[in-house]
Parts: C-alpha cells; structure tokens; sequence
C-alpha cells in the first residue's frame, strides 16, 4: 500500500471523523450526561462497529445490502427504533428522582454494546464504507481485501483516539453543568429528545 495513499486515508478520515453526525452527537450527549468515562466506552463500540462494516465491505456483504431493498429497509428501521428505545430510556431516566441531581450510571459494558449497536444498525456506514475504501487501495495487486481491512483498522484507531479525546472535553463540561441541582433530568430530556431526532432522522432518510 503506497504510504502517500494512506496519509491521504488517514487526512480525510479525520475530518469525517469530527464532522457533526450521530456518532460523534451520541459521544457527547453520553460524556455530558454520564461522564467522560461513559463517552469513551461509547466511543470504544462505535470504533468497534467499524470492524463490522470494513470487513462486510470487503467480503461484498455491504454490495448485497445495496442491491437489497428488503434488506437495506430492514437494518435501517432496526437502527432508528434503536434509537428510539434509548430516547424512552432516556426520557425514563429524566423522571427518576435519582435523576433531579445526575443522571442514573450505566456500566461501561452496557454503553460499549450500546455503541456498537449503534453504528452497525445504520446501513449507511456500510455503503460508506463500500464507497470510501476503494478509493485509497492500489487495485490489481490481489489484496484488495486485505487493504480494505488496513484502511478500517486506521479508520478505528483515528476515531477512538479522537471521540475518547471529544469525550474528555464533553465529559468535564457535563460535571460542571450536572454539579447544578435539578439539571440531570433536562440533560436526560435533552439526551432524548436527540436520540429521537436521530432515530426519526435515520428512518425518513431516502434509501
């Protein structure tokens, strides 16, 4: 792989990286209402997730997703209602007297699932990742799968390194605002009221 083209990979993937969208957005609403350590373990099965997508796209999974109106229909709605879910957890959390003063802990397992989840429930990372990768691999050498799968293992580690550093910053802004009395529950309502917006968003998003 021509070390130029990976520079390239790596330059592009951070800008998409930090570029406003629902991972990042679902990094800071978890640092900001949880903690920087819940962002990071969000961030961990989001990176995760990439994983997932970098190795459908190499194998051509991603292209029979594609070309699969029932199965592209199928993920997509599985994703929002996910996300759903959490806006109602969410919302439950804000109602909890637990929550007048900071929002309920989740454990770190939980929100690396939840991350994971997450990212691969939206079918547009997979055809993302079907159109992004083989523009930086050096096609007719017979390891383009094997490129693919370098590119997604940078792709990783640039955005766990750079979501766990937004989480940081997030996270420290969050207990500061929940060190207010009575905040939690509109960080919690807030948190769902984006979750929500994300999962509609996903759901009426054309193909």
């Amino acid at each position: 792989m021509d070390l130029s083209l990976l520079l390239s990979f790596l330059a592009v993937s951070v800008l998409l990286t930090l570029a406003p969208g629902p991972d990042i957005l679902f990094v800071i609403a978890q640092s900001i209402s949880h903690g920087r350590k819940a962002g990071i373990s969000t961030a961990l099965g989001l990176a995760t997730g990439v994983i997932a997508h970098t190795t459908a796209a190499a194998l051509g999974i991603t292209a029979i997703l594609y070309n699969s109106a029932l199965a592209f229909h199928v993920v997509k709605y599985a994703g929002a209602l996910y996300l759903l879910y959490l806006a109602y957890q969410a919302i439950k959390e804000g109602g909890s007297p637990l929550s007048t003063a900071v929002p309920q802990k989740q454990s770190a397992l939980r929100l690396y699932r939840t991350g994971i989840f997450m990212n691969v429930l939206n079918p547009k990372v997979s055809l993302f990742f079907l159109a992004f990768l083989p523009q930086f691999i050096t096609p007719g050498t017979g390891d383009e799968a094997f490129q693919m799968m370098i590119l997604g293992i940078v792709f990783m580690v640039q955005t766990i390194i750079l979501f766990s550093t937004v989480a940081v910053f997030a996270g420290m802004f969050g207990q500061k605002l929940l060190s207010k009395s009575s905040v939690g529950k509109y960080v919690n309502y807030g948190k769902a009221v984006l979750y929500a917006a994300i999962g509609i968003r996903i759901a009426l998003s054309d193909s």
